[in-house]
């Protein structure tokens, strides 16, 4: 049994919760609001964010990071990324240096202020803590409901990443490892921007072509931007990748999906925001990952009219138009040198 602290209540942090007490450990959640606690601990549940789930008294409820991460020897940061810098700036005052403790990251995206994966962000605060990024295609409703479900713990610590995959692992989520860190990040970041705009292809009533159409360029950008900062092109083919990338495309569950299905309706990008009610992680990725292709100079189509329809108000329907037109080129970049070949 481990002391494991999960850092936010919703509903992914909540229901990887409920699998670390199940698989017998001691689990701490912070929550930032006392509120909120205060609910949880009078209903034992978290509506909110994961309707109809009970929650076992075993679990403790806490809006004290302090006690939170006290003696605590993994934390799970389950913090909307735009927020962590905050969440590790405030938690660095109550881990010292003799404080061994794994950090593990679920978030997904890109710091929009310094382009800075989780990891770098992480490390930047705790240097010395060994870090995992757990991900993979994973519902929250559908792990509390002990559905199956596979993810992959990346770390460049062998160890780290096999007792996070010990730590969670049982008879409905099975979890692999994987050294590619930044592969996993990247993937994780840009799933969610791929995610909206299959949701806005939903939205103007396009149909499976598209959004096939889409969710493989969409690797495709994943595998550009990942090569340019040292990920692993393999790790774009397996969970984390291609897996992340099928289910928030498609599931009913996925916010991004969503909020892009308003925003193909009509509805204006701050106003399907506020109808999800929940962070959207790759509204705020968009605009990140968008900075980061100007500056490593890398072409990114999806990503670039996905930031003018958010941020530029560009129509959704001429978006897709500018995609269709474009420039035409070979599928694969790494076999334009063989048509020369063809005859």
């Amino acid at each position: 049994m481990l002391k494991v602290t999960v850092i936010a209540a919703g509903s992914w942090g909540t229901a990887l919760a409920l699998v670390l007490e199940q698989n017998g450990h001691d689990v701490t959640v912070w929550a930032r609001r006392e509120s909120q606690v205060q609910d949880i601990l009078q209903s034992r549940r978290n509506d909110k964010y994961l309707r109809n789930i009970a929650i076992p008294e075993n679990i403790q409820f806490t809006s004290s990071l302090q006690e939170a991460v006290k003696h605590t020897e993994v934390i799970v940061l389950s913090v909307p990324t735009q927020q962590l810098n905050n969440v590790l700036e405030q938690m660095a005052e109550q881990i010292t240096l003799s404080h061994r403790v794994i950090m593990v990251n679920v978030s997904k995206g890109i710091d929009m202020g310094s382009l800075e994966l989780p990891s770098q962000m992480v490390m930047r605060y705790y240097p010395t803590q060994p870090f995992v990024v757990l991900s993979g295609p994973s519902h929250a409703e559908e792990v509390a409901l002990k559905l199956p479900t596979a993810l992959v713990a990346a770390s460049k610590n062998r160890l780290a990443a096999e007792i996070v995959q010990d730590l969670f692992s049982n008879d409905y989520m099975r979890v692999y490892t994987n050294p590619d860190v930044v592969g996993v990040e990247i993937s994780g970041a840009l799933k969610n921007i791929i995610a909206l705009g299959a949701g806005i292809s939903d939205g103007l009533g396009y149909g499976d072509n598209a959004k096939a159409a889409l969710i493989t360029r969409g690797i495709n950008e994943m595998v550009v931007l990942g090569q340019m900062i040292g990920a692993e092109t393999s790790t774009f083919r397996g969970l984390a990748g291609v897996g992340d990338l099928i289910v928030t495309c498609t599931s009913q569950h996925s916010r991004n999906r969503r909020c892009g299905i308003l925003i193909g309706e009509g509805l204006s990008f701050d106003n399907a925001i506020e109808s999800v009610g929940m962070v959207v992680e790759g509204a705020y990725t968009v605009k990140a990952a968008y900075r980061l292709m100007t500056k490593l100079k890398i072409d990114m189509p999806i990503t670039k009219v996905l930031y003018r329809v958010l941020y530029e108000g560009k129509n959704a329907r001429e978006a897709v138009n500018y995609l269709m037109t474009r420039q035409k080129k070979h599928e694969i970049d790494e076999n334009a040198e063989k048509l020369e070949l063809w005859q």
